[in-house]
């Protein structure tokens, strides 16, 4: 197959070339919300399809310029379908990475088939994408995957886990953490590109969690880094807490394995 792939720099994208194993893959590496070159990436190529990983994903950074991260996660997605449905020849198989940010915390395991309500602006932005790709699928085969939490060791600074171990690193015996009464859904990278790889393979439709489906709270997490710090940890508990956990057996029925199942130990082992 010839498969196009949006945001092969990120964590993610890079995570994923080395693990799948087609011959002929096209990164598009010019800006989303330019149109003129979006259309000629498509109008180059014939493929059989795209995987879509690009955006500007760190709640922070998207709420400090959201009319930049509205350009770049929606207006840029929309000029990618809107390019593939005038200039393909063939309806492709589309791949959208979107996000848990979609869904509404809550105590309750997400479905696929649940409303959403996106949590943040970012989720927004993926929300609005999610909408308009669903919309175009009679041009495309369409396959959302709403990717939960991970982290990576190419991650940025601004990200949750690398945040938290460069907090640990400081020369300071007691370190204070606060607003991390809160429960979430992690999952290894590598568990997240065999997700999207057997998707790929089964040319599956549809929108799918990519989700262990077990929670976490954000304290026991630091707990889990912290056995590599050694550092006294205190909380401050006085935030409500909150829920965002995915229900991932529709992924699971396609034949998804997780190979990760104790997230804490393999954060343990992975940040040592």
């Amino acid at each position: 197959m010839k498969i196009g792939i949006t945001g092969s720099s990120g964590s993610l994208g890079r995570a994923l070339l080395k693990r799948i194993s087609i011959n002929k893959i096209f990164r598009f590496k010019g800006r989303l919300e330019n149109k003129k070159e979006i259309t000629e990436w498509i109008k180059k190529n014939s493929f059989d399809g795209v995987i879509h990983l690009a955006a500007i994903v760190p709640v922070t950074i998207v709420n400090n310029d959201k009319k930049k991260a509205f350009n770049v996660n929606y207006i840029g997605t929309k000029n990618l379908i809107d390019s593939i449905k005038k200039h393909s020849k063939k309806k492709i198989w589309f791949f959208y990475s979107s996000t848990s940010h979609v869904y509404k915390v809550g105590n309750t395991k997400k479905k696929e088939m649940e409303k959403t309500n996106a949590s943040t602006y970012y989720g927004k932005t993926k929300e609005l994408s999610e909408k308009y790709i669903l919309r175009n699928k009679k041009h495309l085969s369409t396959c959302v995957g709403r990717i939960f939490s991970y982290t990576s060791k190419t991650q940025k600074n601004y990200y949750l886990i690398p945040n938290l171990i460069n907090k640990l690193k400081i020369k300071k015996k007691n370190i204070f953490f606060k607003n991390l009464n809160h429960y979430r859904d992690f999952l290894s990278i590598e568990d997240i590109t065999s997700a999207i790889e057997i998707l790929l393979k089964k040319k599956a439709t549809g929108i799918y969690n990519i989700c262990s489906g077990k929670k976490i709270h954000l304290a026991h997490l630091v707990e889990a880094i912290n056995k590599n710090y050694k550092k006294n940890l205190k909380f401050n508990s006085n935030s409500k807490s909150t829920s965002l956990i995915g229900d991932n057996r529709k992924l699971k029925k396609i034949g998804w394995i997780s190979k990760n199942t104790n997230y804490l130990k393999y954060i343990e082992n992975y940040t040592k």
